[in-house]
């Protein structure tokens, strides 16, 4: 069964009962938590249902009683009642709509009682004939934003966000290493590059017994069809809507396989030149001389080695200067998930917004063995997260006042808040409040059209404004749903420089905010950087291997990244 289909069940789930009032908040909030945790879960849940039953599922985090019973009606039927029900109510395929640029699920079901649109194509048919343009709450500037938004779907379309395709391979590979027919296996492609989209799946299987290892493919639950098999690659249709390669591999060539299908088609290119230039010859199965006699294929060190070339690290290889770097030696020591001493990006509102609870975090950072944690909850603008203004932000400081004096330095938790910068460029809140915090996060939510010049201006005006210590999500783009804002970032990251601001890579998956080619550039102007989780549930902290992944591709060592330090060193970085 595919989690992906199940989350997409219950998200929709949830927009319908959000559409029937604030009194389904929490229940609104209960199914959405559920959705992203299935969403970016590893082991396939029916599974987990199998093996351990209700209490298994229980187990996971956001699962409930109620969805724990959805989630099992689910497997034994493939339908749930509950989600039956509300789709006679809303027909809407909110799933679909919901992916545009400013489309949410209210906006969607008012286009659908004044002009029936249920779907994309019909969505499609009233921008053609210019119907939305004249419904109130709407106009001709939102309608052209909604076909921009669509225009953008449509050209991002057939590729996987890597949060979503990642936990599959990772589940595909340790099925196959359950097999006794299998001596190791591991992803490959873009996924091991670990690129924020993919567009299918590749996976080397060390074997010797391929009809052995067919059998096992074929029997995967995640598996829903064979395209191709042959002695030594298996092509599948994966029940999340990807392309699966399995290629089945001797030992004595696994580095040879795994550098040729690793890295880019220029990556490749650009080392087998410079292995014709030394008379050899480089494929998947081994590096050659002229006389055909192996000189390397054990592993991809000894293919790089055998070249003249350092060891490159899987996200680097993308033909972007890396190999001329490994040539002279030079290659930066790449930032680890272990160097990471704390999260400056989570949210714990006390209003009831969409996030965790605070004790909650906080056990979570602890178990993590972070040094630190920082509880950035959103600002009074923001209103449909709830978010805090001055007087409930000094409350929710004091609260956190009296629970650090409770934790016996078994961490720090750090004030600060995601502030809102508005359209003027300035913060959501007050100087005092400002001044109580251990650091301040500001980022763009609301106004997100604005021109280039203008929006550059505002971001420009709101860190010369000397509060800002870190600027979250930097180009406020969702990855395949929303274009980045328009942002000269040159500017942006000159004045980031003279004013000591850091960038935030955004470890959710359709943000990865900055982006890798951002942070090169970002990079050059000797800006500091801050991964984080934006953590909302428990769970979510565990995606900060994405965010590590995207500062990788961009080429950060531990010294670049601001929460790689002692808390001390980093506080006083801030003031």
């Amino acid at each position: 069964m595919s989690n992906k289909k199940l989350a997409e069940i219950l998200e929709e789930i949830a927009s319908m009962l959000d559409l029937e009032g604030e009194d389904r908040f929490f229940e609104v909030r209960a199914y959405r938590k559920a959705a992203m945790t299935l969403d970016t879960m590893q082991e396939d849940v029916e599974y987990v249902f199998r093996k351990g039953g209700e209490e298994a599922l229980r187990e996971i985090p956001g699962v409930g009683k109620t969805i724990a019973s959805h989630i099992i009606e689910y497997v034994k039927t493939g339908k749930i009642k509950k989600y039956q029900e509300l789709k006679k109510k809303y027909p809407l395929d909110f799933t679909a709509l919901t992916k545009i640029q400013s489309m949410g699920a209210k906006k969607a079901f008012k286009l659908y009682k004044s002009l029936g649109v249920k779907n994309i194509a019909d969505l499609k048919k009233a921008i053609d004939k210019h119907k939305i343009r004249d419904l109130e709450g709407f106009g001709e500037r939102s309608e052209e934003e909604i076909k921009k938004g669509i225009e953008f779907l449509e050209k991002s379309g057939g590729r996987m966000l890597l949060g979503a395709a990642l936990p599959v391979a990772e589940a595909l590979v340790a099925q196959l290493k359950e097999s006794k027919a299998v001596e190791d296996a591991i992803v490959a492609g873009s996924t091991r590059r670990m690129r924020e989209t993919v567009g299918d799946l590749d996976i080397l299987v060390i074997s010797e017994k391929q009809s052995e290892v067919e059998k096992t493919i074929t029997a995967m639950r995640e598996v829903q069809s064979i395209i191709a098999k042959g002695p030594t690659k298996i092509s599948v249709v994966l029940k999340v809507g990807l392309n699966c390669d399995f290629r089945i591999i001797e030992k004595s060539s696994f580095g040879a396989a795994l550098q040729y299908f690793t890295g880019s088609k220029d990556h490749g290119v650009q080392l087998r030149q410079i292995a014709v230039r030394k008379g050899y010859s480089l494929n998947e199965y081994q590096l050659s001389d002229k006389k055909g006699k192996n000189i390397a294929s054990k592993t991809e060190q000894d293919i790089y080695n055998a070249l003249g070339v350092d060891y490159i690290e899987p996200e680097m290889r993308e033909a972007r200067g890396e190999i001329e770097l490994a040539q002279q030696h030079k290659l930066p020591k790449l930032v680890e998930l272990s160097d990471i001493r704390g999260d400056l990006h989570t949210h714990a509102n006390p209003l009831g917004g969409v996030t965790d609870k605070l004790d909650g975090i906080v056990a979570a950072a602890i178990k993590q063995g972070y040094e630190y944690i920082g509880i950035t909850n959103h600002t009074k603008s923001l209103y449909v997260e709830k978010g805090l203004n001055d007087r409930q932000m000094q409350d929710f400081f004091k609260t956190v006042d009296k629970l650090n004096g409770k934790l016996d330095g078994k961490i720090k938790i750090l004030k600060s808040a995601e502030t809102d910068i508005l359209k003027d460029g300035s913060l959501d809140l007050d100087k005092k409040t400002l001044d109580q915090m251990d650091y301040v996060l500001a980022s763009v939510h609301a106004n997100t059209n604005m021109g280039k010049e203008e929006m550059t201006k505002r971001v420009i005006k709101a860190m010369k404004e000397n509060r800002i210590s870190i600027l979250g999500h930097p180009t406020g783009r969702l990855i395949n749903k929303r274009e980045p804002i328009q942002l000269d970032l040159d500017k942006v990251f000159e004045v980031a420089k003279d004013m000591g601001v850091a960038m935030e890579i955004n470890s959710q998956p359709d943000r990865l905010d900055l982006n890798d080619e951002n942070i090169i550039k970002a990079r050059k102007y000797g800006l500091k950087f801050c991964i984080d989780s934006d953590t909302h549930w428990v769970d979510q902290m565990n995606l900060l291997r994405y965010g590590i992944g995207t500062a990788r591709r961009g080429w950060l060592t531990k010294g670049d990244v601001i929460n790689t330090l002692p808390l001390d060193k980093m506080l006083k970085l801030f003031k």
